[in-house]
């Protein structure tokens, strides 16, 4: 089974999709069911997998109207952080059986909160004090504002998810947060973290600036940007986790922070539907995959092994031809990180727009 394979690999499946039906259902699509059968090892949610699941759904009517007195905001922080708390039962034995690397659930801090420090700070606080699961993780968006949010977070000792990270820039600085937090925290052995760097976003702003040039060369690099940005990414990984400054916290108990790829979904149809998954398998790292991909992978991913590390000087000659074709890949990641931050907090106010409606029925 290829999802078998890629754990093999050195590669985590994560499921990056959620509900109350997949947590309590029984067919092939429910969470009891991918831990059992596909290898599914933990979930993420984000605010649009949160819209899309409680929006309409009866399933969360009843608790809503009974709910109709709270504003929307506590609502939803009640629908979401119970149905999370319930997911994290289900991964509880992966969890021990892990040793806490996976089992994981990760619940996002109030999306609009993304570029003020001290309130995500206290937002994560918060959701780890109402979950109360050790296998949780916070997520927290990868913004300059975020940077001292993740810290501060390590360093109390809560598992972090670090989100919508976009360039490898970016990612170093992020690799540099959580050791700051787990330098400050009493025991890191306790602590665990993932950076979750997105993939297939980065082909679909570079394919379109490729398409407009038109030229053979721009042809020649359709479709390298992403996986070659992801895999540098893991270079400096390898770099930073093999540092005299980490060497001291192994000392400690302390744990790597993994990379996870994520938007491994892919938006191309003329693309393999299974590339952001096959072609990123490596030791240390986690796939969270939307249940199309995963449901890919099952029926006709090929899976190769280590996909990352033999790959380090094709994926710089990429960054080269693309420089020289006049595409910045740092103009597009921080229009990336705007566009994603926008993205979740406009789906966080169409839920609670939704959830506003469904009191007033």
């Amino acid at each position: 089974m290829s999802t078998q394979d890629v754990s093999r690999s050195g590669t985590s499946i994560w499921l990056d999709d959620f509900s109350r039906a997949k947590i309590t259902g029984d067919d092939k699509h429910s969470l009891p069911s991918r831990i059992a059968h596909d290898n599914v090892v933990g979930v993420t949610t984000n605010p649009s997998i949160f819209a899309a699941a409680i929006s309409g759904a009866q399933e969360y009517s009843s608790d809503i109207s009974k709910m109709r007195d709270l504003s929307a905001d506590e609502c939803v922080k009640r629908l979401t952080t119970d149905d999370v708390r319930h997911a994290c039962d289900l991964f509880k034995d992966i969890y021990t059986s892990s040793k806490g690397i996976d089992g994981r659930v990760s619940i996002e801090v109030d999306p609009r909160l993304a570029h003020d420090t001290q309130a995500t700070i206290a937002s994560g606080t918060e959701l780890w004090a109402i979950i109360g699961r050790p296998n949780l993780m916070i997520k927290v968006p990868a913004t300059i504002e975020g940077l001292p949010a993740i810290t501060a977070l390590i360093a109390q000792g809560i598992s972090v998810n670090v989100t919508l990270i976009f360039s490898i820039k970016r990612y170093g600085a992020v690799i540099d947060a959580y050791m700051a937090g787990v330098e400050a925290t009493s025991n890191p052995s306790h602590v665990h973290s993932v950076a979750s760097f997105f993939v297939s976003r980065i082909d679909s702003a570079v394919d379109a600036l490729l398409k407009e040039s038109a030229s053979q060369d721009a042809m020649r690099m359709l479709g390298k940007a992403a996986i070659a940005n992801a895999h540098l990414a893991y270079q400096l990984f390898e770099e930073k986790f093999s540092s005299p400054r980490w060497s001291q916290q192994t000392k400690r108990g302390a744990h790597k922070q993994r990379p996870l790829w994520a938007s491994t979904g892919v938006k191309d149809v003329t693309y393999d539907d299974t590339r952001y998954v096959v072609e990123l398998t490596a030791p240390e790292t986690v796939n969270t995959m939307p249940q199309k991909t995963l449901d890919a992978i099952i029926d006709h991913g090929i899976v190769r092994g280590d996909a990352i590390r033999d790959n380090y000087a094709d994926a710089i000659e990429v960054f080269k031809s693309l420089t020289q074709l006049n595409i910045s890949l740092d103009a597009i990641t921080s229009e990336l990180e705007r566009d994603g931050v926008k993205k979740f907090a406009d789906a966080w106010e169409e839920l609670l727009s939704s959830v506003r409606s469904a009191q007033r029925l």
